[in-house]
């Protein structure tokens, strides 16, 4: 479990990283390239930035789903949100709990 975790943060470093080297407009990391008659170099830097970001975020989601099916498989791990509520009302006690009716005068007034 703490080997998904620590996994899920290095995807989540990386993604950061990739996301941020990224041009909003389409430069980016290749904006540092001479130009875009540039054979390649552009547009394989962004295509290749642009295919790690989705390849990460895809790793990033199957491990998060990995990781939270792992915390509710093992036994016990029911806790108070998961019992019905019948089961969490204590029992009422049959000799005072009201019953409803009002007490009736039988002195006859």
């Amino acid at each position: 479990m703490v080997a998904i975790s620590i996994i899920i943060l290095i995807v989540c470093g990386l993604l950061a990283l990739v996301v941020l080297a990224q041009n909003p407009k389409g430069g980016g990391l290749a904006a540092g390239f001479t130009g875009a008659q540039q054979i390649g170099g552009v547009q394989r830097t962004a295509d290749f930035l642009e295919k790690g970001t989705w390849t990460l975020a895809g790793a990033l989601m199957v491990l998060c789903l990995v990781s939270a099916s792992l915390q509710n498989s093992g036994p016990g791990t029911m806790d108070e949100l998961d019992t019905p509520t019948e089961e969490q009302l204590a029992p009422v006690d049959d000799q005072t709990a009201p019953t409803g009716d009002l007490p009736v005068d039988e002195s006859g007034s």
